[in-house]
This record gives structure tokens, sequence and C-alpha cells, in this order.
């Protein structure tokens, strides 16, 4: 299960989804966006309840705060993600880049919804991605409620299952010495020389490291 960040769109994991799909690996991409932290991770986690197995659960950037708090899970992936502990949110423990804040533009109405700014968000999302598939990525944005970045998980399901952490060395979105720091929760890391979105520049990255965790949980005969 591949679990999206803010701002982000089941689509912009195509390209991975595709190439575990060839690979005959079952695919769910739930849609976050629900609201809060408390609705996205319910989303998720009614997705999970829906299988008839523990499922992978991918979280990329604050997707990680979201499968944090998601149980059922066999194993867990922090993509750039997010790792809350106890009474931590993604804001806590230092959120976005001052890059990323920058590229942040303030919504219209009384909400406080926001969005990115197009030219900001290739350079600081999708930096090392080639300029057809980072306008591509970019197109597929959409706005974002405030406050889901403040959410505080209740449960922390990396504490009670094994989980991996891809620290993103080129990182512009999240400092990488902050995914460093969280990745020393996790009871793998890896680290790879990608920006903010190697589901976009590096998708097959992501496909192999998919393919062998879950070959480890559940080698094939």
């Amino acid at each position: 299960m591949l679990v999206h960040g803010l701002y982000h769109r089941p689509g912009h994991f195509a390209p991975v989804a595709d190439g575990l799909r060839a690979r005959g690996v079952e695919v769910v991409v739930p849609e976050l966006h629900r609201g809060s932290l408390a609705a996205d991770t319910a989303a998720v986690q009614t997705a999970v309840d829906a299988l008839d197995r523990p499922p992978l659960l991918l979280g990329h950037s604050y997707g990680g705060s979201v499968i944090t708090g998601v149980r059922g899970a066999c194993h867990l992936v922090c993509l750039a993600a997010f790792v809350p502990d106890v009474g931590e949110s993604a804001a806590a423990l230092g959120g976005a880049s001052a890059q990323l804040r920058e590229a942040v533009v303030p919504g219209e109405g009384p909400d406080g919804t926001t969005h990115l700014d197009p030219g900001l968000a290739a350079d600081v999302l999708y930096d090392d991605c080639p300029a057809s598939l980072a306008a591509r990525a970019v197109g597929l944005l959409r706005p974002q409620a405030p406050g889901c970045g403040r959410g505080v998980p209740v449960h922390h399901s990396w504490k009670l299952i094994p989980s991996t952490y891809v620290v993103c060395a080129g990182d512009r979105a999240i400092d990488p010495a902050l995914q460093r720091t969280l990745a020393a929760r996790c009871t793998g890391v890896r680290e790879w020389p990608t920006g903010h979105s190697p589901f976009v520049s590096r998708p097959a990255l992501v496909v192999d490291l998919v393919t062998e965790l879950l070959g480890a949980v559940s080698p094939r005969t």
C-alpha cells in the first residue's frame, strides 16, 4: 500500500504501482486529503482492514505520520518520511524546509487552504527529475487543507513491527540530517542519492526495494 504526502495524489505513485503490478504484486494507493491526520489515518486503516492479509505500508513524507498510526501492516517503509514518537507531529519534528515553505502559497478563501507555486515546487520536490516528468508531477499537485502536519498519531506501529527508512540524500524538502535522525527509529536504513520524490525520478529503486522487502516477509515458492 503506497501512501502519498501533502499536496500529492495517488497518481504520483503510478510508475511505482505499475512496476509492482508487472511483478505480480497487488497494489493499493489510497487517497488522502481528508482534512486531518486522524481522518487520513482512518482512511488508510479502512483500506488495510479490507485486505485479506497484512500489507507492506510505504509512506512518503507526511505519509510517514499516517502509516505510523495504522495497525495491521507487516512492514513499514518510510520514504523521506516523518516517524513521530509519542506526542510528536511532523511539524514538531522539523517539518518542511525553508525552501519548501517558500513554495507554499496561501489560498484566497477563509479556510486556510494552501497550494504550491508550480515553479518553486518543481525545484524543491522534483529537482532530480527530467523536465517532462517534473512537469507532469507538478501538474498533479493539489491544494492542501491546513493542520495535517500538526497532527499527532495516537498509535505508533514502528515500535511494534519491522520498518525500513529510506534517506533521500539530495532532498530539498525535508532535511536529510533530520531524515537520518528519524531513520534511527527504524529497524533498517537505506540511503539513496535522490531528491524528495524518487517515485517520480527513480521509480525502479522503489519497485526493487518493495519487491525485496515483500520477498523477505513472504518468500515465494
